[in-house]
């Protein structure tokens, strides 16, 4: 480096406050907050946000948390107003500032200052906080300028290309002239993130940063949160709802419930031995990864072995294992240099024929040994009859038998009929026969490759988890299923029947019977119409029913959602996002379908709202036998909805087998390093 642009580095440098010399930067002592003309919303809060640690405020939405973190930064929404307590900046955190100050007395142009330069704040929703007509490196120039960082333009740009390079980007000038949109979601969040730290505040407030992120991006940005915040001694405040996110970050915890804080204390105190009731109901709603918690009131759908399952009699899903030495069974899920199954069975299947029953799949023959999971303990051979290990009217536990016979009339090794298919998926209604089944499916735009030779089944009574990152192409593989995104080949079979790419081409008939649940409860639901008029859309488009029979329709539908029929003329804004999901579910069901495709339907949801939404999903499959499609990026919520799990990687199917097998022994490196990424409890302290 010229010595030059080490003078600069050095004068830039020179405008940042020197490392923490207080123990609190900033204290919130008795904060009331209420409803103009209303009732509280903020009752009595106080806690201290310290240099070079992270206070996570929990709660789940409507706690008040927000409020109070924005309180930190003296703005009330509209409709708020203070009622009592402060808001004190400590002597010495602030190089605007040197004597402490209390921030609910000061006039918004002096909190103009302060905000961004001493109290940075970073927004949950990357894409709506960065200006998509601004590159991405003159908006962190332009937060320098606004709180004169840095004596000139070239110190400016110095330290623009250095707090990128400590959140992780690339630092050339290409880099910086990208716009928002060109960029991913973690990335989009890591260039918030330094905006917030470009200026070297003393405090640093989170709201919800990795909402909606991938376990790997997720991961990601919470290391770069907690090593810059730890390194530059910042008082992190991060407002969340994920306890597991708080276990891997935080260094104190403060529970809110109802507008006050209910419990606080050090992390791994708080996470390990709770006091409050509400705070053990939080972490019990908490999905883990054994499947050994209850989660929403009900057991885990795919738990480890040794834990009971919810179909089981008494015996274990090891229990399996026994079944081992009646016939050889197939490998559950796909090896790192293998692709995922395409042969000439699968060729046969797609046309309706049958291999030759000698043929073997891949991985059955030549060098590769028959592999069963992890130690055989949830595959069983596929020579056991369908029924055989089912509790009756109960799911049964998700077999991965490729390799072997059956019993009976059942096909044998490497064949495909309608009585079976290449994963020997068992559905609790019908019997092992796939409702859908996606063969050779593939799918590009231009040279992207989306999707490449994607093969997967959805059996009646069971759940198939879609897992990967953003951009590995869940989403365009579940709206495919329904018929939502055309332009692909390959084939998407309903019953053996060859569905057409789009929903306008396909049959009232095959429409009805798949259906799909949005991402966004918020937006898929039109707010100008009732509930009742929403969930009527579906039933008027298939036809044969009068008025008062499609309102009966709605209120069943409802009713086997949980939420009742007073909902029916409600309207969105009336109900919580819990509430709306729910009716997003039900306008689904509404028709009947016998296939059901969510789309990363809990990614909003607070955990125990979650946690009553993944067990209304259960309860409805049991009851009705659907056939599920989930679509995630949490894969702690496998073992407690999903029977079988599908990785993806940039369009390929890296892994494909049943869950627990997957879980236990990955064999992909792919799925090895996400398994790495997810946080859990156990991680506190």
């Amino acid at each position: 480096m010229r010595r030059s642009e080490q003078k600069a580095r050095e004068k830039a440098r020179g405008t940042v406050v020197p490392r923490a010399t207080v123990d609190t930067a900033i204290t919130v002592s008795h904060l009331d907050v209420g409803v103009t003309g209303g009732g509280l919303i903020l009752d009595d809060v106080s806690f201290r946000l310290r240099p070079g640690r992270i206070l996570a405020l929990v709660g789940e939405s409507g706690s008040g948390k927000t409020t109070a973190a924005l309180a930190c930064m003296n703005h009330l929404r509209a409709g708020l107003e203070l009622r009592g307590g402060t808001v004190e900046l400590q002597e010495g955190a602030s190089r605007f500032h040197r004597n402490a100050v209390d921030l609910l007395t000061l006039s918004e142009r002096k909190m103009r200052r302060l905000r961004g330069g001493t109290i940075a704040y970073v927004p949950q929703d990357p894409a709506l906080s960065l200006n998509g007509s601004l590159r991405v490196g003159e908006q962190i120039a332009e937060v320098l300028r606004a709180h004169e960082f840095g004596r000139n333009a070239r110190e400016r740009d110095l330290r623009v290309a250095e707090v990128l390079s400590e959140v992780g980007l690339p630092s050339d000038r290409a880099y910086q002239r990208r716009f928002p949109h060109q960029l991913s979601g973690g990335q989009q969040q890591r260039i918030g993130i330094a905006m917030a730290f470009a200026c070297r505040p003393a405090v640093i407030i989170l709201d919800e940063p990795t909402t909606g992120l991938d376990v790997a991006t997720q991961d990601l940005v919470l290391k770069t949160i907690y090593q810059l915040t730890t390194k530059h001694d910042v008082a992190g405040l991060y407002i969340t709802h994920d306890l597991a996110v708080v276990a891997r970050i935080a260094d104190d915890v403060a529970v809110m419930l109802h507008g006050a804080i209910v419990e606080d204390g050090p992390a791994e105190e708080v996470l390990r031995n709770p006091e409050h009731p509400y705070t053990r109901a939080l972490l019990d709603a908490v999905p883990d990864m054994r499947g050994a918690r209850d989660m929403g009131g009900g057991p885990a759908v795919s738990p480890e072995p040794g834990i009971r399952a919810p179909w089981d009699d008494g015996r274990s899903t090891a229990s399996f294992a026994s079944q081992e030495h009646t016939a050889p069974v197939a490998p559950s899920v796909v090896a790192d240099d293998a692709a995922p199954h395409v042969d000439g069975a699968g060729a046969a299947r797609s046309s309706g024929t049958s291999a030759e029953p000698g043929t073997p799949e891949p991985g059955t023959g030549g060098d590769q040994p028959p592999s069963t999971g992890a130690q055989g303990s949830t595959a069983a051979a596929a020579g056991t009859d369908a029924g055989g290990h089912g509790v009756e009217e109960r799911p049964a536990p998700a077999v991965d038998g490729r390799a072997g016979t059956t019993a009976g009339d059942g096909p044998a090794t490497g064949a495909a009929t309608p009585g079976g298919n290449a994963d020997g998926v068992v559905g609790s209604r019908g019997g092992n026969h796939p409702v859908v089944s996606v063969r050779g499916l593939r799918m590009a735009y231009g040279p992207a490759v989306i999707l490449d030779g994607i093969d997967l089944d959805l059996a009646a009574g069971q759940t198939t988890m879609l897992l990967g990152e953003s951009g590995s192409g869940k989403t365009t593989l579940s709206r495919i299923v329904a018929g939502l995104n055309a332009g692909y080949t390959g084939e998407v079979l309903l019953d053996g029947q060859v569905l057409a790419p789009s929903t306008r081409r396909r049959t009232t008939e095959q429409r009805r019977r798949i259906q799909y649940v949005f991402q966004s409860p918020f937006s898929s639901l039109n707010p100008r119409r009732t509930i009742g008029d929403s969930l009527q859309v579906p039933l008027q488009m298939t036809g044969g029913m009068n008025r008062e029979q499609r309102r009966a329709a709605v209120a069943d539908a409802l009713d086997a959602v949980r939420l009742g029929r007073s909902y029916i003329d409600r309207r969105p804004g009336e109900l919580s996002g819990g509430e709306r999901q729910r009716a997003a579910v039900a306008r689904a069901l509404v028709n009947a379908p016998s296939v059901l495709v969510c789309d990363e339907i809990t990614s909003a949801l607070d955990v125990s709202v979650q946690a009553s939404v993944i067990e209304l999903l259960r309860e409805l499959q049991h009851e009705r036998g659907l056939a599920m499609l989930f679509v995630t990026h949490n894969i702690a919520l496998a073992r407690h909805i999903s029977h079988k799990l599908a990785v993806l990687e940039k369009g390929k199917l890296v892994e494909y087998g049943p869950t627990d097998a997957v879980l236990r022994n990955p064999r992909h490196g792919y799925t090895r390093s996400l398994l790495r990424h997810v946080p859990t409890l156990e991680e506190a302290g």
